[in-house]
């Protein structure tokens, strides 16, 4: 693959149209999301390992998309943060299109990881006397082993796709990290079949998963409006509603941006850059804090733990 190119590296640039002033604003916005990523995904991940109680089918599939996530900001935030510290924003041609595999790998997980959440709620609300029956523990971790590994694949075939074209000119890739769009772009031949193929495979990966999310979000809202005259109908609107602003995030601006980069139509490459942190990193920090930090089951655990903590060191 490297013998086709000449380009033995990629430069990412981030937003290649913001002034320099503003270059330490958004180091720090990213160097914050981070943090607050890596920090809250940890927490969600150590409690649903480490405490037992919390071995259910709906934190197990929290903690399949925490480690997702955990994974894709480990692998693209540090990077594009030294471009912004120090400087050092290339990547070898490998290392460009090993973190493209893991950044459709693991885009293309957290897609089906949501679905798989949303069906949880569906039938934990809609069909409450047969949940137990129906999503188990090992229901639940199968689908997330078939996902993972369903991704890969999806992943390595976009990152295959990507390595074959042969790059001889420009390699700043307009992005904070390697995916195929930017990157392809850069290819010495018309790259415009790969990049509708990918497309395709996009739409599919992300309009599918939002098709059930779509459908058992109507049903669980009709539960809802059913439940108007219970004490918990409250509780249960504003768990699917804060649900609803990760999903939106997560697949709206995505979509957004899949479609005009494959039409052209506007090309302001700051705005697509925006759009690509938002749909990205903006779901990765709020989500263990929407699904998990805010539940009365977690707050409690962590309660406990930090009082064994606070014990011990005194």
């Amino acid at each position: 693959m490297i013998n086709q190119s000449d380009v033995s590296e990629f430069v990412l640039l981030g937003f290649p149209g913001v002034s320099e002033s503003f270059h330490i604003a958004i180091s720090m916005s990213f160097f914050v999301i981070f943090n607050i990523s890596l920090f809250s995904n940890c927490i969600v991940l150590g409690l649903i390992i480490l405490q037992e109680h919390l071995h259910h089918p709906m934190y197990i599939i929290i903690g399949n998309l925490a480690l997702s996530d955990l994974i894709f900001d480990t692998l693209t935030l540090p990077k594009i943060i030294g471009k912004y510290w120090f400087g050092d924003g290339s990547l070898s041609f490998a290392a460009c299109f090993f973190q493209m595999f893991f950044v459709h790998h693991l885009g293309s997980l957290d897609s089906f990881i949501i679905m798989l959440m949303a069906i949880d709620r569906f039938v934990a609300i809609c069909r409450p006397l047969h949940y137990c029956s129906i999503i188990t523990n090992k229901t639940a971790s199968l689908f997330c082993y078939i996902f993972w590994f369903i991704a890969s694949v999806i992943g390595l075939a976009i990152a295959i796709m990507g390595s074959q074209l042969p790059y001889c000119g420009p390699n700043k890739v307009k992005n904070c990290f390697c995916s195929l769009t930017p990157v392809s772009v850069l290819s010495c031949v018309d790259s415009l079949t790969t990049r509708r193929i990918v497309f395709i495979i996009a739409l599919v990966v992300h309009l599918c998963p939002l098709s059930f999310i779509i459908f058992s979000y109507i049903f669980i809202i009709r539960k809802i409006y059913l439940m108007a005259h219970t004490e918990n109908w409250q509780k249960v609107f504003y768990t699917c509603t804060t649900q609803g602003f990760v999903i939106f995030f997560y697949f709206v601006p995505r979509l957004v941006v899949y479609t005009y980069n494959q039409f052209q139509l506007f090309s302001n490459a700051d705005v697509n850059v925006l759009l690509i942190c938002v749909y990205t990193f903006v779901p990765h920090f709020t989500s263990p804090i929407i699904f998990c930090l805010r539940t009365e089951e977690i707050r409690n655990t962590l309660r406990k733990v930090y009082r064994k903590l606070v014990s011990c060191t005194t």
